[in-house]
């Protein structure tokens, strides 16, 4: 019997050998269909002991090699008739096939994933860490039969070639090779590949003198190094740039600090630049263990070290730093130069308390001048001394005139806007209205808080009291209290001229009441101040302004005993806004309409009743309708 037939064949992952996809016994050439039916009968007639059993668990994942061999040797043969078909493989899979991972190991002479011999989770020495396939402190020989699973980088990276197991008969591969259950069901036959390119080390490269820029400007970003170190400086200053400065003493190139106060207790940060064109004013406080060592060693209470410098009229003059014309001294506006700290018995003298820049700046030509003035004062050497700094920075164009540098901003034009200082007024000076401020140790400071418009604030501080009769006491707390000079009137609108007296209006006060009392041995001093400031939105609800409609000051008091001996008192000052705005009534309903009907509108009508007693039968019934329907619009407007 002849019989002609051809049969795939498979090959492995290493792609060197073939090898038939159908084999029994030896029988490797294609059988007919009477072949398969003589091979039917000789297999039912080998003993039940003699033939290959299926796995007993059906839900084993991960049969051993002989398992998978035994059972793909006990499987029906299958035909195939056609031409020769090629089975098309997956690819490599770096981490192992998408399918459940063996638990255990089934062939106890290979090891599918050997260990490393660098253990990259060994971190605990003598002990054994969790999880680290690798780590030989463990002393197991199958570390995943007791590790649920292993941790990344401890064992081989293994690699996977996969097919179909339904088309697998028998497997001659010489790797080792596992049946996996994907996600979907279909047993998949993998063959293990024991040479992945993911387990080969990168070869170190030599870095030494000659490449080591070369490497790092190839593969290297961007880092903390400062700007000026590789970039190029910009042509000019742009708006909120820090401000280059240069020493020529010790030929180092800074910025302009402006110290200003951080955390809860507003400690001086030097490091905080000032910004170009940026006017502003901060305020620090320092606090001293030793003044007496700090009076003369810290520069910052030394005036000389806030114009010891020049300024770089623009940021590319730090090329060319020895030509002068690219640089700006720091003058004096004082005819007199400050004088430098003294120690003077338990006195520190000449402590700059105050430091105020005005710098004239000319578009993209730069800074053009730089000038200083500073306010100082003496301190006490005891322990603990605290001191409170200010530092104000102004900007002003160079062609601008002195008058207009020294004409304060608008709050508002011309209503006040929120948050803007609320201006007064003084013997036709403008100022802001202010409320009390404290220093480090919460005394009093000679410096105070603007109010802002439309914000609450409340304020306080400790006021140390000196021996001298009830009037004087009681006027330097009232001026402590309001300030000086003390505000007599407060400006309607944000925009008020001081030379126009109808934009300004004056500010109520009461006083404390000395006659309520009956105490002749008694000074009665105020101890709290609470400024009231009624305002109102006029104009256009569409763009409603801003205007003050009247201030008043309210003194609370209470006395205090020529006999006691009272160092210090606590003072308190508030400021709350009213709005008494008056909002108009809404605009009310629509206009009625007014029904006017035409001359001959009832002409229907008229027609209708003179018509015989036949027709009126006819047409009363509509007549009637059209009545109603009438009187009910008629109605219906008159509601």
């Amino acid at each position: 019997m002849r019989c002609d037939s051809s049969h795939p064949r498979s090959s492995d992952a290493s792609g060197d050998r073939q090898y038939p996809r159908q084999s029994l016994g030896g029988l490797d050439s294609p059988m007919c269909p009477s072949q398969l039916a003589l091979l039917q009968v000789l297999f039912l007639m080998v003993p039940e002991g003699g033939r290959p059993q299926p796995s007993s668990s059906p839900s084993e994942a991960v049969p051993t090699p002989s398992t998978v061999e035994s059972r793909t040797q006990g499987g029906t043969p299958q035909s195939s008739e056609g031409p020769e078909t090629h089975w098309t493989v997956p690819e490599i899979s770096t981490v192992g096939p998408t399918v459940v991972t063996p638990s255990a190991p089934g062939n106890r002479t290979v090891d599918l994933f050997p260990v490393l011999p660098i253990c990259v989770c060994d971190l605990t020495p003598g002990a054994c860490d969790i999880n680290c396939c690798c780590d030989r402190d463990c002393y197991l020989l199958h570390p995943r039969t007791v590790f649920s699973f292993c941790l990344p980088g401890s064992v081989r990276s293994s690699s996977w070639v996969c097919v179909d197991n339904s088309l697998i008969f028998r497997s001659n591969s010489p790797f080792p090779s596992r049946v996996f259950m994907d996600s979907n069901g279909i047993r998949q036959f993998c063959v293990h590949v024991n040479d992945s390119k993911l387990n080969y080390f990168q070869k170190l490269q030599k870095v030494n003198a000659t490449n080591f820029q070369a490497l790092a400007t190839e593969f290297g970003g961007r880092s903390f190094t400062s700007t000026f170190q590789n970039q190029s400086p910009a042509p000019f200053y742009r708006a909120g740039d820090p401000i280059l400065t240069y020493f020529p003493k010790w030929s180092v190139i800074s910025l302009l600090r402006q110290p200003a106060g951080v955390g809860a207790g507003g400690l001086c940060a030097e490091s905080n630049p000032a910004g170009f064109l940026e006017s502003k004013s901060t305020t620090c406080a320092r606090f001293f263990k030793n003044l007496a060592n700090s009076c003369t060693l810290d520069p910052a209470l030394n005036a000389a070290s806030y114009y010891n410098f020049t300024v770089l009229k623009v940021p590319r003059g730090m090329t060319d730093l020895q030509n002068m014309k690219f640089q700006v001294p720091v003058t004096l506006v004082s005819q007199s130069q400050p004088g430098s700290p003294l120690l003077a018995g338990n006195t520190c003298q000449n402590v700059v308390s105050q430091v105020i820049y005005e710098i004239e700046t000319n578009g993209t030509l730069g800074i053009q001048k730089v000038s200083v003035s500073f306010g100082q004062t003496n301190l006490t050497v005891e322990p603990g001394t605290a001191l409170q700094q200010h530092f104000i920075t102004r900007f002003r164009a160079f062609p601008q005139s002195t008058a207009a540098f020294l004409t304060r901003p608008r709050s508002g034009n011309p209503g006040y806007i929120v948050g803007k200082p609320l201006l007064a007024l003084t013997s036709d000076i403008r100022h802001s209205m202010t409320l009390l401020q404290s220093q480090g140790d919460g005394t009093c400071s000679v410096k105070r808080h603007e109010v802002q418009f439309g914000v609450n604030a409340i304020s306080g501080c400790k006021h140390r009291l000196r021996k001298m009769d009830c009037s004087h006491l009681q006027q330097e707390i009232y001026q402590t209290l309001h300030g000086r000079p003390r505000p007599e009137l407060v400006a309607i609108f944000g925009n008020a001229d001081p030379a126009q007296k109808g934009e300004w209006t004056r500010i109520l006060s009461r006083n404390c009441s000395v006659s309520a009392l009956h105490c002749t041995s008694c000074c009665v001093i105020p101890i709290a101040l609470e400024i009231q400031v009624l305002w109102a939105y006029i104009g256009l609800q569409s763009n409603p302004q801003a205007h003050v409609s009247g201030a008043r000051f309210l003194y609370q008091c209470q006395s205090i005993q020529d006999s006691q001996q009272v160092t210090e008192v606590s003072l308190t000052t508030v400021v709350t806004f009213v709005d008494i705005t008056q909002k108009p009534e809404p605009p009310r309903g629509q206009p009625r309409m007014d029904w006017k009907l035409p001359f001959d509108f009832f002409l229907p009508f008229k027609v209708a009743f003179s018509r015989g007693v036949d027709s009126q039968k006819g047409s009363i019934s509509p007549i009637l309708l059209l009545c109603l329907f009438l009187l009910g619009v008629l109605n219906l407007e008159t509601k």
